[in-house]
This record gives C-alpha cells, sequence and structure tokens, in this order.
C-alpha cells in the first residue's frame, strides 16, 4: 500500500504474482454473462431516460418552445424508438432484478436454472414490451 493507504501495483512487490481478474476476453459468452451485461446497460440508460424525463417535466413548467421541442422529439420516429427502447429496458431490468432477488435466496442456482432465468429474463423482457405497445396502440 502506498502513503494513501490504497494498493498500489507498482510497488508492492507481490503485484506481479497475483492473478489478474477475469475479464470478457477470457470466458466464452454465455447467456448469463449476456443478460448482466445487458442488465447493466439498461440500469444505465434508465438513468439518462430519467434524465429525460425531468427535462420533459421542466418543458412543460416552463411551456413554449422547451415544450415544443420535446413534443416533437417524442414525435417523431427517433423519439418513439427511444421511448419504445426505454420500455424494454424497464421491463429487462425488472426481470433481472426479479432473477437476482431468486438468485439471492438460492434458488435456480444449477446450471439448467441460471440458463432458463436468463432466457425468461430475455423473453419476458421482449415479450412484455410488445404487449405493452400493442395495448398502447389498442388503447388508441
Amino acid at each position: 500500500m502506498d502513503s494513501s493507504g490504497s494498493a498500489n501495483a507498482d510497488s508492492d512487490p507481490h503485484g506481479a504474482q497475483r492473478p489478474l481478474s477475469p475479464h470478457l476476453s477470457v470466458y466464452r459468452p454465455m447467456m448469463t454473462m449476456m443478460m448482466s451485461i445487458a442488465h447493466r446497460i439498461t440500469g444505465a440508460g434508465l438513468y439518462v431516460a430519467m434524465a429525460l424525463l425531468t427535462l420533459l417535466f421542466i418543458g412543460v413548467g416552463m411551456g413554449g418552445a422547451f415544450y415544443a421541442a420535446f413534443g416533437w422529439l417524442g414525435s417523431s420516429a427517433i423519439g418513439g424508438l427511444l421511448v419504445f427502447l426505454i420500455t424494454w429496458a424497464i421491463y429487462h431490468h425488472l426481470l433481472g432484478g426479479v432473477r437476482h432477488f431468486l438468485w439471492d435466496r438460492g434458488l435456480y442456482m444449477d446450471p439448467k436454472g441460471r440458463e432458463a432465468l436468463a432466457i425468461g429474463t430475455l423473453v419476458g423482457g421482449v415479450g412484455l414490451t410488445v404487449l405493452t405497445w400493442i395495448a398502447k396502440s389498442l388503447a388508441g
């Protein structure tokens, strides 16, 4: 450790002997790994979505041109795709949280159970997103 109390690989005489943490290039990609990565990406994406929602609320409060700009974005093809992806991110992240909730209790930890939950997260997120948008289109 250096004078600040943190580990420093350059000054640690045993640093070169320690193994490196495994990373994506070490492991063969598998469904649980991909869903874990997607869970992290959707979590970050939802932070961006909340920032956009905050700007929309500010625009509503300010009225005029600011609100019109966000109204245009929301009604454009890009805005529609963005809202669709945010819908998927919400469902995917929610189901990923349920998957981790089950794992935290020691459930479905066997290889088949882990794979089934990972596939369920993917299929469930896409399915719930599509059902939401079908219901939205039927409601008008």
